[in-house]
């Protein structure tokens, strides 16, 4: 009960801000999304990567969160060829299933079970995902309305691509920046992660008369919410990972879905609203499924 009350109601809330503004007075969602996706998250990305420090647990976080994503899409490839999905469609589930919610649900959740030295590493991991969000998200989100090759344009044109490149390297060549610089940018990448959540809420809120592809939200979330962690723990497993960060990758794997993919598929078109009813209904399922998981693991 703890855990519900400290880490998922305030992140529930903050949903129902947004779902019951968008209510009682209709917000252009896109234009929100548009300020985060162009202006918040390329801030939070640069000081996330200018701020990390590496060692050899950092680089198997890197590759486990790479070998999660590919899986993911793998399965979904498998999954759209059997039922027969839409190009768009199958992009859809890549997005809700492929990225989890590893900053503003796993962040809290690694530090309340496993403690202060777990969250270093759980740091990087919201950074590698941001990263990924940032290039994979952006290119399954815009493919099928822009075609492969612009969709590769596309994601060049991000500012985020060129913040993810200049943090790491003015981290890795030592490089400073004036505090004044560095104070305005931490400013503006904290306001990211709670305008995410809040433009989930907002696209709840337009939410009408929906015609919910069940096949897809319970494929997607069966992906999500089962098979992710089962690809942690064997990843786990096969290659001996240090307890702590073993643990660590299993948790962040049961993360539901991230808040960024609703973000991505309003800014694209891509099934925003099946995207969002995946993202909130992983959301609700995690409060039992994330206990059972924690118990099991640790």
């Amino acid at each position: 009960m703890g855990l519900f009350i400290s880490v998922i109601l305030p992140i529930i809330m903050v949903f129902a801000v947004g779902f019951i503004l968008q209510k009682f007075r209709e917000v252009d969602v896109r234009s929100v999304s548009t300020v985060s996706l162009y202006i918040l998250s390329p801030a939070l990305v640069f000081v996330g990567l200018y701020d990390a420090k590496f060692d050899d647990s950092y680089i198997v976080i890197f590759v486990f969160m790479f070998v999660l994503l590919y899986v993911m899409v793998g399965l979904n490839k498998i999954l759209a060829k059997i039922f027969k999905w839409e190009a768009k469609t199958e992009s859809a589930a890549i997005l809700a299933t492929g990225f989890m919610n590893s900053g503003n649900y796993g962040l809290p959740v690694v530090l309340f079970s496993l403690g202060e030295q777990a969250v270093p590493y759980a740091i990087f991991i919201m950074v590698v995902q941001s990263l990924q969000n940032n290039f994979f998200g952006i290119y399954y989100a815009s493919r099928n309305t822009s075609g492969v090759k612009t969709a590769l344009l596309n994601v060049m044109k991000m500012p985020t691509t060129y913040a993810a490149f200049l943090g790491i390297s003015f981290q890795l060549l030592d490089v400073s920046i004036p505090k004044e610089m560095y104070s305005t940018l931490s400013m503006v990448g904290d306001a990211a992660i709670p305008v995410m959540m809040l433009i989930l809420g907002l696209q709840l809120g337009s939410m009408t008369k929906i015609k919910l592809n069940w096949e897809v939200i319970i494929s997607s979330v069966v992906l999500k919410m089962v098979i992710a962690p089962i690809v942690a723990i064997l990843f786990v497993w096969m290659f001996d990972v240090d307890p702590l960060i073993g643990y660590i990758l299993i948790i962040i794997a049961g993360m539901p879905t991230a808040a960024t993919t609703t973000m991505y598929a309003i800014e694209f078109d891509t099934e925003p609203d099946l995207v969002s009813s995946i993202t909130f209904i992983s959301t609700v399922i995690s409060v039992v499924s994330l206990s059972v998981l924690l118990n099991v693991v640790l």
